[in-house]
């Protein structure tokens, strides 16, 4: 593992919702479906408002389905609500999934000719720029484009970012005490054993990637303590939340969070140690049914009035300043938001994390946080 820091060795690197490859599928594509016989915008950005995008996609016939990755079937019933009060004729269908089946099961539908959804919107960086070069992505350009981020957009507009989440690690502030700033390096300390959640590494690559930066930044040493460490671990990188604001552990490792703001729980983001963070890829599919109701989708996403609401207070757009006490979230250099597209690109490397932390940690156990969806969800 040519990549990975021997035990006794510690690599300086900057300090500072899901996942896998689509290998089915990529081998057998159709003729039809290739770069060329892709549809291609002007290059200008939708001049359209999402008044007059709305009129469309009702003319278009008013239905829409995205897939987006995530770890709840619930988790997207805030964005589900929001669309619904803005847009209430259109019938959208939203289906939750961690991005790694979502991924593959996108490209079985792509295989066997049964596409269900107009939009999708995962963590698996790597599969858009794979689409992409499969002429499966529609290059559209919504309204604000040229205010994204330029690496969180594609430059011919085959997918946007839509939304900026960082992983770290969260504590109770009281129960820390208030006057207490833990590190990932605290986490090995005696006095929290027992007291730590976490979302398995090998089973969600963002999670994966938060702790390869902690190897790489704190060594093997600190992973072995850390693994003696009583972590309860679980799937979903929603469970190391959930279990520090219900009260059942101080400490939760790999889970989105804010650093804006007071709360009873701190979301830890310190510039002397690494965290993570990326841009959630969007796209329309070439094949989509009603991909007017999918611009539609993209061009409210990206609107600055959604982008100002975000959980987090992190936009993917540069015009969208942050709450006070915040940057723009490529502005921490220990976020590493360059960093994780390279890390999901090399899917060799990733496999070898992946099996290197299930020595540490154990493998993967427990049904998917989602449930299981089968192949054609909200067909």
């Amino acid at each position: 593992m040519p990549n990975l820091p021997s035990r006794r060795r510690v690599l300086a690197v900057g300090a500072g919702a899901a996942l896998g490859a689509g290998a089915f599928g990529a081998s057998a594509v159709p003729a039809s479906a290739s770069p060329a016989a892709s549809r291609r915008s002007s290059g200008r950005e939708e001049t359209r408002t999402l008044d007059e995008l709305y009129r469309a996609a009702l003319a278009e016939g008013g239905k829409l389905v995205v897939y987006a990755g995530g770890d709840t079937p619930t988790q997207q019933d805030g964005t589900k609500a929001a669309f619904k009060d803005r847009f209430p004729d259109i019938d959208l269908t939203l289906i939750v999934d961690y991005s790694k089946y979502h991924d593959v099961r996108v490209d079985n539908q792509f295989a066997t000719d049964t596409l269900v959804p107009d939009v999708v919107q995962f963590q698996t960086l790597q599969d858009f720029d794979r689409w992409k070069r499969l002429g499966r992505l529609l290059h559209y350009k919504p309204a604000g484009f040229s205010k994204v981020y330029d690496k969180f957009r594609d430059p011919q507009g085959a997918w946007v970012a839509t939304g900026a989440i960082a992983f770290s690690f969260m504590y109770n502030t009281a129960a820390v005490g208030s006057g207490a700033r833990l590190t990932p390096r605290d986490l090995v300390d005696p006095k929290w054993k027992g007291r730590i959640a976490s979302s398995y590494p090998h089973d969600d690559d963002a999670v994966l990637y938060l702790y390869a930066l902690y190897a790489q930044k704190y060594g093997w040493d600190w992973v072995a303590e850390l693994a003696a460490q009583d972590v309860q671990f679980a799937r979903g990188s929603n469970s190391p939340g959930d279990a520090v604001f219900g009260g059942r552990k101080t400490i939760g490792v790999g889970t989105a969070g804010s650093a804006a703001g007071s709360s009873p729980v701190t979301f830890a983001i310190d510039a002397r140690h690494p965290f993570m963070a990326w841009g959630q890829r969007a796209a329309i599919l070439e094949q989509a049914k009603n991909s007017t109701a999918a611009k539609l989708f993209l061009n409210w996403q990206l609107s600055t009035e959604h982008q100002q609401q975000s959980f987090n207070g992190w936009s993917v757009r540069t015009d969208v300043t942050p709450p006070a006490g915040l940057k723009q979230i490529w502005e921490y250099p220990n976020a590493h938001v360059d960093g994780f597209p390279r890390f999901m690109a090399d899917r060799a490397e990733v496999e070898r994390w992946k099996q290197t932390f299930a020595l540490y940690f154990g493998e993967v156990k427990g049904d998917p946080t989602p449930g299981w969806l089968g192949l054609h969800p909200g067909a």
